[in-house]
């Protein structure tokens, strides 16, 4: 991984090199700023939304990798910068709302029944589930914190022990 010219040594590359390629990349951060610019391309709401979902990830896992795709307007987070074997869960901001899914989220515990599948993946097998985010509140669902705190150990690999 390369630092991204113009942004704080916190941030890293992956992927390409420089041009299209890092326009594609994805970059490693622990900078929020990084996925701010990312939202801020989403009417306010669905930004502020898109922020608060954040929020609530690094509140549940402080240690979380962040990897911001700016080309998609997506950020995968997980225990390390791999998106589908390291990451748990992943913010995609769009025009109306925020969708906030998770890779494995068909073999989590869902007893609420807030996940729901992609419409755009074939298949009822496909282990991508989300929950598309409207307004704050859904955000102070307990059922959302605890499929954060359920993804967070599911399917990845474990973080370091904390100090």
């Amino acid at each position: 991984m390369s630092p991204r010219p113009g942004y704080p040594s916190s941030v890293r590359m992956l992927g390409g090199t420089g041009g299209t390629a890092m326009a594609a990349a994805g970059i490693v951060t622990a900078d929020a700023g990084v996925f701010e610019e990312v939202a801020a391309g989403s009417p306010p709401v669905v930004r502020d939304l898109a922020l608060a979902a954040r929020d609530l990830i690094f509140e549940v896992e402080p240690r979380t990798v962040e990897v911001v795709w700016p080309r998609q307007r997506t950020a995968g987070y997980g225990t390390g910068p791999k998106k589908l074997s390291e990451h748990f869960c992943w913010l995609a901001p769009y025009k109306q709302h925020l969708t906030f899914g998770f890779f494995y989220g068909s073999e989590l515990p869902d007893p609420a029944g807030i996940l729901e599948p992609a419409k755009h993946v074939q298949g009822a097998r496909h282990p991508m589930r989300h929950v598309k985010v409207t307004k704050p509140e859904q955000l102070e669902d307990p059922a959302l914190r605890a499929m954060v705190e359920i993804a967070t150990t599911h399917r990845v690999p474990p973080l370091p022990p904390k100090d």
